[in-house]
């Protein structure tokens, strides 16, 4: 078949189990080829091929409701329903997104990206079904990963309380992002050992109603007999003391056992959870060789061989400087504790891990807990350093204000892809922490210029104790620069000049630093004099520097890749109100506007909201007063 001409899942129905394993080969070979040229989720998509196809030719898609937890796995979805012919553009500015999309497509009936919504989602939509009084199937689609998500077992707890009916399917690949970790993850690792536990659980029954039932006693021991043979059978009974009915393990590569137990499932009244094996990475040897989560989000490579055909940085990657300066405060300070939400891969934390086994914490994909954890173990002295993704810390805000800040705890947060992420779009840009840091009580927050600031930075926060503080740094790579062997804190609130001015003031801090200084030396050749401040705290600001500026009478330009709202802008302005210097000069902000910013490169990005160094020119020239004949706008 031409996978470009498939415009819905509805073909699925006539096809037999030979048709559908040509189609899932097809649909491999297409996915192994397309990905080596845009990069993307390939683990997670060759994992779930089978079970895509399964489910569309049980179900009725758009009628019956497909929610993906997550999304990584969302490509044979996406081809299934008539999406082929935009892979070319998938995670590319104004291309195919990585995750559903609901302008997309009918299909796509919930947006993912950050894990453990799915069930939340499909219990809400079940409600409402049955408050409409329609007539349709609610599938989630959730990995064993985002099961150790607290979101995901308030649902099932609400959802077996409930008894609505429901097909949950869990897709359990024994690895998430990273492999997983914790209780879950070893009592679905007993489910799986314990093979077909509903196929045995019948045939107890069948076998237990021809002993003669000598009276009742005897017919409440067989009742007991099975009872108990069940918890042998599945330790825990996890799912089913919930109020599920559980099916599996089953094999997610095989069409019989899916389709058996899908059709088994569509007949049974309540919840239903669907534990299906699958092999992330499935038909792709590099990929299915994968332990540590490599293959699950990659940029173009060459099929033959896996290895990756982009460009060697002259950097290091910025989560590496910053996980290996917080090895090197480690060595000094045996308090230092480091702590992940599944992140230990991403973070770049694996060479702290082997120095440093007993300080490093895996929780699983748990921010609030993560958050609160951190909590506890600065209460009894120690430095806890929680790395997390700034988009991840939006999960864990409430802990943050309450546990944390509100206790004045010596937390360090050590905010990653800070600011614009790229391809990933909406759901992973970084582009809310200052907002929702900076206004909470005793959060000390920064963000450094270069990877040498950087590393002095993790210096500082080790060393600051007088309560929780934050460092912000970026996704992709630092410049390559050679830094100090030794490091030192620096003081709190202290910005720094990098180029002096007298017609205007650029304030400023890390990924839009060089912008300034371009802008500058473009403006210098006006014969306009600017000056750049790298304002590296954003909370406390300097405030001894910024009273000088105001009261120079210098127009102001703060430069952020933040939102507006709340932003570093928004605190200079804040300063001036309250320290009625408001009428003293002009201040205008540039960053990101008032609106959630899609996926493409980072430099796209930037030109689409107007965040580059021809508008910054373009504004100073506004803002400086009348010299040499410019305009005035």
């Amino acid at each position: 078949m031409d996978l470009k001409l498939i415009q819905d899942p509805s073909f699925l129905k006539s096809y037999t189990t030979e048709e559908l394993e040509d189609l899932a080969k097809q649909i491999r070979e297409f996915l192994i080829n397309q990905l080596s040229k845009t990069g993307g989720h390939l683990g997670p998509n060759l994992g779930v091929v089978e079970l895509t196809l399964a489910l569309h030719k049980e179900f009725e898609s758009p009628k019956d409701k497909f929610i993906w937890d997550v999304g990584h796995q969302s490509y044979i979805h996406k081809i299934l329903t008539g999406r082929t012919n935009q892979f070319d553009t998938l995670k590319k500015y104004q291309g195919l997104s990585g995750f559903p999309k609901r302008m997309e497509s009918e299909h796509d009936i919930w947006e993912t990206g950050h894990s453990s919504t799915s069930l939340s989602a499909a219990m809400g939509m079940a409600i409402a079904r049955d408050l409409k009084g329609e007539d349709h199937s609610i599938v989630p689609i959730i990995g064993d990963g985002a099961l150790t998500g607290g979101m995901a077992l308030e649902a099932l707890n609400h959802i077996g309380h409930e008894k609505k009916n429901m097909t949950v399917i869990l897709n359990d690949n024994e690895m998430s992002i990273a492999p997983n970790v914790g209780a879950l993850h070893n009592i679905l690792g007993r489910l799986r050992s314990a093979n077909k536990y509903h196929w045995v659980k019948d045939e107890m029954e069948y076998l237990l109603k021809k002993i003669p039932a000598v009276g009742g006693k005897l017919a409440t021991t067989a009742e007991r007999i099975k009872d108990g043979m069940k918890s042998f059978v599945v330790p825990g009974m996890f799912f089913e003391e919930l109020g599920f009915t559980y099916y599996g393990p089953v094999d997610g590569h095989s069409f019989e056992d899916l389709l058996e137990h899908i059709r088994y499932a569509k007949k049974t009244e309540g919840p239903v959870i669907i534990h299906v094996i699958t092999k992330k990475g499935k038909g792709y040897h590099p990929a299915e060789q994968d332990t540590v989560g490599t293959w699950h989000g990659v940029g173009p490579y060459k099929i033959e061989s896996g290895e990756s055909m982009k460009k060697k940085p002259a950097g290091p990657a910025w989560s590496k400087v910053i996980s290996d300066a917080l090895s090197k405060v480690a060595r000094q300070n045996e308090k230092v504790v480091a702590i992940t939400p599944a992140m230990t891969v991403g973070s770049k934390l694996e060479d702290f891990k082997k120095e440093f086994p007993d300080r490093l914490y895996d929780v699983g994909i748990a921010e609030q807990h993560a958050t609160t954890l951190s909590g506890g173990l600065a209460t009894q002295g120690m430095k806890p350093f929680l790395s997390i993704y700034s988009t991840f810390l939006q999960r864990g805000y409430d802990q943050v204000v309450h546990d944390v800040c509100r206790q004045n705890l010596n937390v360090v947060f050590g905010i990653d892809r800070a600011g614009l992420v790229g391809a990933d779009g909406e759901t992973h840009q970084g582009v809310f922490d200052i907002a929702f840091l900076r206004h909470v009580p005793n959060m000390v927050l920064m963000m450094p210029k270069d990877e040498n600031e950087g590393q002095h930075m993790v210096k500082t926060a080790i060393d600051y104790d007088d309560g929780p503080i934050a460092i912000r740094y970026p996704r992709g790579n630092a410049k390559g620069m050679e830094v100090d062997k030794d490091l030192s804190p620096l003081p709190i609130g202290s910005w720094e000049v990098l180029e002096d001015g007298h017609d205007a003031v650029i304030l400023t801090f890390g990924t839009t630093i060089d912008m300034a200084l371009t802008a500058r030396r473009q403006l210098e050749q006006q014969g306009l004099s600017v000056r750049v401040v790298n304002a590296r705290f954003l909370k406390p600001l300097d405030e001894q520097m910024l009273t000088e500026i105001f009261e120079s009478g210098l127009p102001i330009l703060t430069v952020e890749e933040h939102v507006l709202q709340g932003g570093f802008g928004s605190a200079v302005l804040e300063f001036a109100e309250a320290n009625n210097l408001l009428g003293q000069t002009m201040i205008k902000r540039m960053g990101i506007p008032d609106q959630f910013i899609e996926h493409g490169s980072v430099n796209e990005l930037w030109e689409e909201i107007g965040l580059t160094t021809d508008n910054i020119i373009r504004m100073l020239r506004q803002m400086i007063p009348n010299k040499l004949g410019l305009e005035q706008g």
